[in-house]
């Protein structure tokens, strides 16, 4: 048997089954059962439970020793408490510390500070014991059931005193002697014929025909064997065990049972029948309140209070259909006076921290977890029931317990202190049928408690604001939703259509359909059959539909089936759906010269956010060759013939095609050139078909060129966009794009078919855009070097910046610069101008070293920096002047300045410095960048945050490796966010950017700590390239290992704000006002309305539109731990889109972004390979 998995016994019909918890299993031999920490194995004697500090005894069997015991020689000795002296020729079972020596008994266990007792087996009394007497038996030791005719094994610290009656107590951990009834075994004790199991604790074997009474954690029932269930109230019950009182009252769950939850009555011996007021299977050690009998509250359990007093509550439980439980019983008060200064119990509860007046009970470790969460001892309202599953070692309850978690290996004797709990509340008023656990909630977002998100601001001014979001009425009652398949597979969705409308004596005329789900606003059976006929070879085709949801109107899950509706309509329209935008061939505007078309177009989509069911609507075209693919080889073979296959591929690998049998996208990534149509592959069925066939049976197309190469496309995951793409936004005026909108609109509304078909399913289009309030955010202050100044309505600082000194400059004194013979004249005149420009800059150059190159071939440029970086090792900075749009040379100079010889660099297009009019322009904006990739500071705005840090991260693919991935990571390290650290990973498709982010995260906090002398109070991370769809993955698993990284420092816990920047969005802004649609102004931001209900978002257009729309930038706060109000964030993003070093002006992300981006493409599309880490404080990326 594996120690580790825990046995799973039989139970008894009816029974729910209940996990073992872990448990150790038994040793050939030598059973080396419970031994406590620290202890040596004794040689050929089985050591079993041994507890701790016990003396040693010669000549005595050493059973259940404390930890730290000598070896004791052939002979076993039994459970010992610490600190018992010797007794001759009597077997000393489990005596507890400090007790007097008592001739001729046989002194089992007593608890220290105990007085004698005359002509009794003072056996097994706890400490500090009141003399009660002719008391039933109180406070007993976990798990014990009632003995006839028994000494009185297992009391538990804080037992009364029995008159006449034996006190056995044996301390956990104590194996039992021969011929006598094993009452309450200590955990993971072997198993022993012919005895009753009492009370036995995990890890034991099944005992079949004995009475398992009190049961430790997690075990099974015998069959026949009596089940103790929740019949009477319960004080002070052992982990998972339950009381009865030998009533006679039925249990719903057990046919033909006596007794709640008994499978059998327990019997009782003659002569002790159970008395009132008994229990069964106290825990230790508990004292009572002066209100409430709060006494033996064990782990993983509860304990009855006055009726006045509610039980303890636990979180997100779903409570269900509920059975009247038994009439509850208070358990016995327990009478105690206020112990006085001098008292024994007062100094040593004293002792272990427990003062008086505090509601013992409570307090202790969040121990006895189950699946369902941390649970507290006493709250103030009747606990929901739950059934609970864990992992192995999380055992289950039955009628209205929790589940408790195992606590100490065995054989451990180690407890809590006297008088604490642990666990939750126990025993219901009311035992539920179908008991179910609601899974935990994360962490919360911005706000705590359920309370509405404080999303909207109030700084700036108040701005009217039109969208292109048109509102939506509702008016159904519900929307029945079915899943539809199709056997065998239908390919094409139009034939899937053509089967569907059939059918519509039993779908009805109303349905939207979308290949596989169907949505009606009628019921039908919950599977209907049907059957069709596939027209292209005459196959039969069973269509099985099945009801899977029933939607409410205004739910989320409606969002698809209102999409699908909604392509229905702009179909009556004439607008062919091509990728997820409808266009309209009909308005083509053909340009023959080219060879190309353009199709205008909406993208549309419905979404339902905080003003509530909104339209959205964007201008958009499609840009088309006439010809074919094919048309495109034939003219390639015409000229090109000996390179005909070369010259295909460069032509067409990574073009984008359209088929038009489905409206669909394609990018090319290979060409076959030795397949054809005739080829044949395997269908998803396991059957095989050619090209040619299965054009014909699934669109009903001819292939006549039998021939032609087959175009290869590659599946890919989806990502971000990226590649080329046709589908591009035409900056067209506002009024032009407004005009489109209600165009649109206007045609939706004349329509009757439209009309009729939105109506089919209660919903209503307005004609037209939303109108709503915005604000404008204050313009923010430009700091330089000895100037200052407050932006102008453009955000353009482009002037001012070339006027006064930046921050900090640093002097140039060691520079090259290499250039090819015949732009000689173009470098000279670059250095001339730079030489006039940098005074009034601020910036010192000193004349740089030029070398000139006889040709511009890749290897000629490469081996001469090459040679100059050798000679001279102290070069501050690499320029470059290369002719040509060259990405094989640019790709050249970065790998070698940035990773081979980490020097930063600047690559200068002849083309750029041509034109003499705008040289002097181009030379400053040229300085100001080399001063950047220096490590200088240009700018800065005011940050009124201390202990900042400010972190940007985005993803790129590399071009090199299609399946790896790059992420670009910036972090601020001063306060004026003037300097930045850098890093970059690479990552597999299916490994997580968290990977990547940790190692980065921890290298800026050490790069920060050293620049400041402390961490960071503060970190805002705008995170870029996460979709809607990701969300909820990014917040329940990337924030909680961004956590997890500050535990890498002691005592280090920062406030923590998480933004995603979102900017691929379809939402557009417009001024608006006298009727009259503008551009919207910088700093425009809209937070209400059309923002998400889920999330703390808002939309800020940051940056200067001279041509256009406005189109802003989502963000969407999903951790924010650092109170930043709604203010705080839009003003700090705003202020971030100021400092990006590369444009004198606003930008439409926040600068860390914006470098990270940076960062990310020049490695994944030059580098391939992570820089090198000298440069990562420079911004030599820009």
């Amino acid at each position: 048997m594996d120690p580790n998995k825990p046995p799973y016994l039989p139970r008894p019909p009816g029974v729910p089954d209940v996990p073992v918890a872990r448990g150790r299993g038994l040793h050939a031999d030598e059973s080396l059962l419970g031994r406590a920490r620290g202890l040596g194995v004794s040689a050929d004697e089985p050591s079993v439970g041994r507890a701790r500090g016990l003396a040693v005894v010669l000549e005595e069997p050493w059973v259940g020793r404390a930890r730290g015991l000598a070896r004791i020689a052939d002979e076993p000795s039994v459970g010992r408490a610490r600190g018992l002296a010797r007794i001759a020729d009597e077997p000393s079972v489990g005596r507890a510390r400090g007790l007097a020596r008592i001739a001729d008994e046989p002194s089992v266990g007593r608890a220290r500070g105990l007085a004698r007792i005359a002509d009794e087996p003072s056996v097994g009394r706890a400490r500090g014991l009141a003399v009660v007497l002719e008391e039933p038996w109180v406070g007993r030791a976990r798990g014990l059931a009632r003995i006839a005719d028994e000494p009185s094994v297992g009391r538990a610290r804080g037992l009364a005193r029995i008159a006449d009656e034996p006190s056995v107590g044996r301390a956990r951990g104590l194996a039992v002697v021969l011929e006598e009834p094993w009452v309450g075994r200590a955990r993971g004790l072997a198993r022993i014929a012919d005895e009753p199991s009492v009370g036995r604790a995990l890890g034991l074997a099944q005992i079949a025909d004995e009475p398992s009474v009190g049961r430790a954690r997690g075990l099974a029932v015998a069959l026949e064997e009596p089940w103790v269930a929740l019949a009477e109230p319960v004080a002070g019950t052992g982990r998972g065990l339950a009381s009865t009182a030998l009533d006679a009252l039925l249990f719903p769950y057990v046919r033909g049972s006596p007794g709640l939850g008994r499978y059998k009555p327990l019997s009782v011996a003659q002569g002790m029948e159970e008395e009132e007021g008994g229990r069964i299977g106290r825990a230790r050690g508990l004292l009572h309140t002066s209100q409430e009998p709060v006494a033996g509250k064990g782990r993983s359990t509860a304990l009855f209070l006055k009726e006045s007093e509610p039980l303890g509550k636990s979180e997100h439980v779903d409570t269900s259909e509920v059975i009247p439980c038994l009439q509850e019983e208070e358990p016995p008060k327990v009478q105690a006076d206020d112990p006085g200064p001098g008292s024994f119990l007062l100094s040593m509860f004293r002792g272990m921290g427990i003062e008086q007046g505090r509601p013992w009970g409570r307090g202790a470790a969040t121990l006895g977890r189950g699946a369902v969460g941390e649970h507290k001892d006493v709250q103030s309202v009747v606990p929901p029931v739950v059934s609970a599953a864990s992992e192995a070692g999380d055992a289950h309850y039955y009628a209205g317990g929790f589940a408790g978690r195992g606590l100490s290996g065995v054989g451990k004797a180690v407890g809590f202190p006297a008088g604490r709990g642990s666990g939750a509340p126990l025993i219901p008023k009311e035992i539920p049928v179908t008991p179910a656990v609601r899974p935990p909630k994360a962490e919360p977002k911005m706000e705590a408690g359920g309370k509405p998100l404080q999303k909207v601001g109030t700084m700036g001014h108040p701005v009217s604001i039109a969208s292109n979001y048109v509102p939506i009425r509702c008016r159904n009652e519900a929307v029945f939703q079915y899943h539809v398949v199709f056997t065998p597979n239908v390919e094409s969705v139009s034939m899937r259509f053509g089967m569907m409308k059939d059918h519509r004596s039993t779908t009805g005329d109303i349905m939207a359909f979308d290949g596989s789900i169907l949505y009606l606003p009628k019921r039908l059976e919950e599977v209907v059959h049907l059957k069709a006929e596939r027209k292209t070879d005459n196959r039969e085709i069973d269509i099985k539909i099945q009801m899977t949801k029933i939607l409410p109107p205004h739910s989320d899950l409606c969002i698809p089936f209102y999409n699908v509706v909604l392509r229905r309509v702009m179909k009556i329209l004439g607008l062919n759906l091509i990728g997820r935008n409808h266009y309209d061939p009909r308005s083509a505007v053909v340009l023959s010269k080219h060879r190309l078309q353009v199709w205008p177009g909406y993208s549309t989509a419905i979404k339902h956010t905080d003003g509530g069911l909104y339209l959205a609507v964007d201008i958009s075209h499609k840009v088309l060759r006439n010809d074919s693919v094919l048309d495109v080889m034939n003219e390639i073979y015409q000229q090109s013939r000996e390179s005909f296959k070369d010259e295909c591929t460069k032509e067409l690998i990574g073009s984008i095609v359209i088929t038009r049998y489905n409206n669909r996208t394609y990018r090319i990534d290979d060409i076959e050139w030795d397949k054809s149509p005739k080829h044949s592959f395997t269908m998803a069925d396991g059957s095989e078909t050619t090209f040619v066939d299965y054009y014909r049976k699934n669109y009903g197309i001819t292939v006549k060129e039998l021939d032609q190469p087959l175009l290869v496309h590659r599946p890919k995951e989806r990502s971000k966009p990226g590649g080329k793409d046709l589908t591009m936004h035409i900056n067209v005026s506002v009024e032009q794009h407004t005009h489109s909108l209600k165009q649109l609109l206007h045609n939706i509304s004349t329509s009757q078919e439209a009309v009729k078909e939105l109506s089919r399913w209660g919903l209503e289009i307005s004609s037209d855009i939303l109108v709503t309030q915005g604000r404008t955010l204050p313009m923010e202050t430009i700091c330089l070097q000895s100037a200052t100044f407050v932006t102008s309505p453009t955000v353009d600082w482009s002037r001012e910046v070339v006027r006064d000194s930046s921050i900090s400059c640093i002097p140039l004194d060691r520079w090259v610069v290499f250039y090819p013979r015949r732009a000689a004249d173009q470098a000279e005149e670059l250095v001339s101008t730079f030489g006039k420009v940098a005074g009034p800059m601020g910036l010192r150059l000193a004349r740089p070293v030029c070398v000139e190159l006889r040709d511009d071939r890749t290897e000629t440029y490469v081996k001469t920096i090459q040679s100059q970086l050798s000679s001279e090792p102290n070069v501050q900075l690499v320029v470059c002047i290369v002719t040509g749009n060259r990405d094989d040379l640019y790709s050249a100079i970065k790998k070698l300045c940035c990773v081979q010889s980490p020097c930063p660099s600047q690559v200068i297009n002849v083309r750029t410095i041509s034109q003499p009019q705008k040289l002097r322009s181009v030379a400053q904006k040229i300085l100001l960048q080399m001063n950047c990739k220096l490590g200088g500071e240009l700018w800065t705005v005011h940050v009124p945050l201390k202990h900042l840090m400010v972190i940007g991260v985005d993803v790129h693919h590399d071009t090199s490796k299609k399946t790896q991935s790059v992420m670009g990571f910036v972090a601020s390290l001063n306060s004026l966010m003037t300097k930045w650290y850098s890093r970059v990973t690479f990552q597999m498709p299916n490994e997580e950017i968290i990977n990547g982010f940790r190692v980065c995260l921890l290298a800026a906090l050490q790069k920060y700590y050293e620049v400041n002398h402390s961490f960071p109070e503060k970190i805002v991370i705008y995170r870029d390239g996460v979709s809607d769809g990701q969300l909820k993955t990014v917040e329940l698993y990337e924030i909680p290992q961004i956590l997890k990284c500050f535990e890498t420092f002691p005592n280090y816990e920062p406030k923590l704000v998480f933004i995603v920047v979102q900017k691929r969005i379809n939402t557009t802004l417009y001024a608006f006002g006298g009727n009259r649609f503008g551009t919207p102004p910088p700093g425009t931001v809209l937070d209400h309305t059309v923002t998400n209900g889920e999330w703390v978002d808002f939309f800020l257009m940051a940056h200067s539109i001279r041509q256009g729309c406005g189109f802003p930038t989502h963000y969407i706060s999903i951790y924010n731990t650092a109170n930043l109000t709604p203010d705080h964030l839009q003003r700090l993003t705003f202020k971030m889109c100021h400092l990006y070093w590369n444009w004198p002006g606003t930008i439409r992300v926040p600068a860390p972004c914006k470098y990270a981006h940076k960062l990310a493409y020049l490695s994944a599309q030059f580098l391939h390979s992570e820089p090198a880490i000298q440069l990562c404080d420079k911004l030599y990326f820009l």
